[in-house]
């Protein structure tokens, strides 16, 4: 069973690579999390998992479309404070303002309250028995997990512009997972009812807090001792040669790391899916049988077309992260 389902998610990947490289983690996390869920949850989800796989990247396109979106998707805790535990920076959203106010907080990040908004909204969607609703709040939680699962998004430094590591974002999540993917253990278990999801999204973003440093150390180590001309590598992506990090230096990263990418990957993919069942259950467990198939209305159809528009045409809004 293990080996088959294994085999099944390398398929997965492999088209999601050849497809979509640069929003590769994001399906490839949203998609595996329909596996974790149990009955009779699972049939809905499976029945639309072309749109949640798909809908994975809809948070960083609006990125190109709305200046309220950058801050969604990170939180810089250093600069609050520099180590664990996070006794500077208030849990709930309130008490953060109060202390800091909410302009400060934008500025740096809100990633952690802005999944717990959307656990709110999805709960309610579920409630109404939403379709519509339910998909999109699920494929955004999804990426938002996803984010606060990646160290760098918990940094100021986050592309370690301000040590002379620029790229390092991209080499983390991106580079590494498209080398080494089929050496992870995507078997990460059945999805859980969390009692307090709030705690949960905030313990993987300490855990991502606790990990940036190694990020960075571990990086600056091997670049002192590695040899320059032997670092990066021309590859081809599509019809372009780009430079990017070699392989031999890439592998020598992640044996230092430790499988540190894997976690953290396989982390994203059991919360995504804990958090949908959650949301279900709190709902009450509604019957989601017997819904229109077309998760979108027209209208709803022409604002993603627009935003589509923008991401290929426009200009990112706020800070690049890669």
């Amino acid at each position: 069973m293990k080996i088959k389902f294994w085999l099944f998610c390398v398929g997965i990947i492999l088209t999601l690579v050849c497809s979509s490289w640069g929003f590769f983690a994001h399906k490839t996390i949203n998609r595996l999390a329909v596996f974790t869920l149990p009955e009779p949850i699972i049939g809905f989800y499976k029945q639309n998992i072309d749109f949640i796989t798909e809908q994975a990247t809809a948070p960083d396109k609006r990125r190109y479309s709305d200046p309220n979106e950058a801050p969604r998707h990170y939180i810089d805790l250093d600069h609050y404070e520099l180590t664990l535990p996070l006794d500077t920076m208030p849990l709930f959203w309130k008490e953060a303002v109060e202390k800091f106010t909410e302009d400060t907080l934008k500025a740096y990040g809100i990633v952690p309250w802005i999944v717990n908004w959307k656990i709110r909204e999805l709960t309610q969607a579920f409630k109404e028995v939403n379709k519509e609703r339910i998909l999109r709040l699920s494929a955004d939680i999804g990426h938002y997990i996803s984010d606060a699962h990646v160290p760098l998004h918990t940094s100021e430094n986050y592309d370690g512009q301000m040590t002379n590591q620029k790229g390092i974002h991209g080499f983390w999540e991106s580079r590494l997972p498209e080398l080494f993917y089929t050496d992870y253990d995507f078997f990460v278990g059945t999805a859980e009812y969390l009692d307090s999801p709030f705690y949960n999204v905030w313990k993987a973003v300490k855990e991502s807090f606790n990990a940036r440093d190694s990020v960075l150390g571990f990086e600056r180590e091997l670049n002192i001792k590695f040899p320059e001309d032997k670092k990066y590598a021309l590859v081809a992506k599509g019809a372009t040669m780009i430079k990017t990090y070699s392989e031999e230096y890439s592998k020598a990263y992640h044996q230092m790391l430790n499988n540190m990418v894997e976690r953290r990957f396989c982390a994203s993919i059991k919360m995504v899916g804990s958090i949908w069942y959650t949301c279900w259950v709190n709902a009450g467990q509604p019957s989601l049988q017997g819904m229109s198939d077309t998760p979108l209305t027209d209208e709803q159809q022409k604002k993603l077309s627009a935003e589509e528009e923008q991401y290929k045409n426009g200009k990112i809004i706020g800070r690049p992260e890669n």
